[in-house]
């Protein structure tokens, strides 16, 4: 019997011969112990990012595979440095763009029905069809208001998407998995953060944290108070003209007192510096409302 794989987290499903003409069954293996098929009328991409920390840098890896007229299997890496201070979904999503892009230049779209993307983050694979037909129509905001995080570069994957010619899926497969390219796209990730010569991909300040607390989403409730706070850390949103900041709770009678948490800022709070604000009252969209002053001595 044969079986091939299905869309991002659809697992296995039974194929009828018919719709597996033109087949080619590689000698490797990846979600258990059923082989892949690679069709000649698809072109496959796989991809991976990596993230280090001290100092944070990032890298990516991609391969291009494909079957040639010859009906031989080929394959192109894509070896690119690392990025300065980026995170793993922000390599994740640059693995996608550039593998893309790399095919469309290459002109190996030519005579094929698809593209697959085979990746192992979660993040991508669950979340593009999400970017394709609700983030982009609302302006890059979640339906809570939040902004979507990574918003450049979920502009770029789709420009990419359309640019390829050809229908893109992005189908998630296990990290680590017995499959050959899985593995190599991995270690091809993390020497490309070993050379991370590329510029950073958002602007961030960091600054040193005071608090014992780790940073967890939700532990300071959104209830419309007043509140003094110390930003250790900014990141400039371009898209949406906000900034992110991680913060810890300074007000000594606060029930929230040392909390470490996230909010979104439409004024510019510096890094290391500590603000008397006032939050809203909205947990799934965190955001300072007003900002009354500087804190220049010990906070209130």
């Amino acid at each position: 019997m044969l079986y091939a794989q299905g869309g991002s987290g659809a697992g296995w499903s039974v194929a009828p011969a018919d719709q597996l003409e033109g087949v080619r069954w590689l000698n490797h293996q990846s979600m258990g112990d059923s082989k892949l098929p690679f069709r000649s009328n698809v072109l496959y991409l796989y991809t991976d990012g990596s993230s280090f920390q001290s100092p944070r840098r990032g890298g990516i890896g991609a391969r291009i595979i494909y079957i040639d007229s010859q009906g031989e299997e080929q394959i192109h890496d894509i070896h690119s440095p690392g990025y300065e201070n980026a995170t793993n979904n922000q390599m994740e999503l640059k693995a996608c763009i550039l593998a893309l892009e790399e095919a469309t230049r290459m002109q190996l779209t030519h005579g094929k029905s698809r593209i697959i993307i085979r990746t192992d983050s979660q993040y991508v694979a669950d979340n593009y069809t999400t970017a394709m037909f609700e983030w982009s129509q609302n302006r890059w905001f979640r339906r809570s208001g939040a902004p979507v995080l990574n918003a450049g570069l979920w502009k770029e994957l789709l420009k990419a998407m359309k640019k390829s010619g050809v229908r893109v899926e992005i189908h998630w497969v296990k990290g680590h998995a017995k499959d050959e390219h899985n593995r190599a796209v991995d270690r091809m990730a993390k020497e490309s953060a070993k050379l991370a010569t590329n510029v950073r991909l958002s602007l961030v300040h960091v600054r040193r944290k005071l608090s014992d607390e780790t940073v967890e989403p939700g532990s300071v409730k959104m209830e419309g108070q007043r509140i003094s706070i110390r930003v250790f850390t900014t990141e400039y949103l371009p898209v949406q003209n906000l900034w992110k900041c991680k913060y810890e709770v300074v007000t000594e009678t606060s029930p929230y007192y040392s909390n470490v948490d996230i909010v979104y800022s439409s004024d510019l709070l510096k890094a290391g510096h500590s603000y008397f604000v006032q939050f809203n009252d909205q947990p799934d969209n965190p955001r300072i409302v007003k900002v009354f002053r500087e804190l220049r001595d010990d906070p209130e």
